[in-house]
């Protein structure tokens, strides 16, 4: 495996903002919030690397994949395996709804899982904390080609300059670097600049 494919959890920040994958992946910034640390706790029951059985269904946690192809890397939660059926399986600490950010970084996953098994997965789930439920996400063809095309961009990132802000308070507010990334401030002067250029 490459050390420079990108990892797949980077993908999941490229979709959810590319100002903060642009901080976080090309110039290394990190910073921890409630949000971070909560996700953490969350996980510290699946980051042990091992198989366990329950019932029928072998249980695969924190296995590594990669795809040369396409040129991405990183572990899965857990790839469940019975009747030769692989479901790629993803632990988020929020609540269920359509995050696009992680159905890429499932579908990431089960495209890695592919090449390296040569077996079609039809369907990956994502566990989400907050309902404790899961989610079936349906490896479409459209979801296919919108993962293949986000890993294209986000590969390309380090070739272009920092991203502007996005226009979304939601995620900003929540975001672990917004006091590293400053967007109301950046927003803020784009606008002083604009009213100072229409004068």
């Amino acid at each position: 495996m490459n050390e420079d494919y990108l990892p797949l959890a980077y993908l999941n920040a490229w979709e959810y903002c590319p100002r903060r994958f642009y901080l976080e992946y090309v110039l290394g910034e990190m910073e921890d919030n409630q949000h971070i640390i909560l996700g953490r706790h969350i996980h510290r029951n699946i980051n042990e690397e091992g198989t366990i059985q329950e019932g029928e269904t072998l249980i695969h946690q924190q296995q590594w994949v990669w795809s040369d192809r396409l040129k991405i890397a990183g572990i899965i939660d857990a790839v469940e395996e019975c009747d030769r059926q692989l479901v790629p399986v993803e632990y988020k600490k929020g609540k269920m709804a359509h995050h696009l950010n992680d159905h890429f970084q499932l579908c990431a996953a089960a495209l890695c899982l592919e090449e390296r098994t040569d077996r079609s997965i039809a369907y990956g789930e994502i566990f989400y904390h907050a309902n404790r439920r899961r989610q079936t996400v349906e490896l479409t063809p459209q979801l296919r080609q919108m993962t293949e095309q986000a890993i294209a961009l986000a590969q390309l990132a380090e070739q272009r300059t920092m991203p502007a802000p996005i226009d979304n308070t939601k995620k900003c507010f929540s975001c672990s670097l917004k006091g590293i990334c400053l967007p109301f401030e950046v927003q803020q002067l784009r606008r002083s600049t604009t009213a100072e250029t229409d004068d």
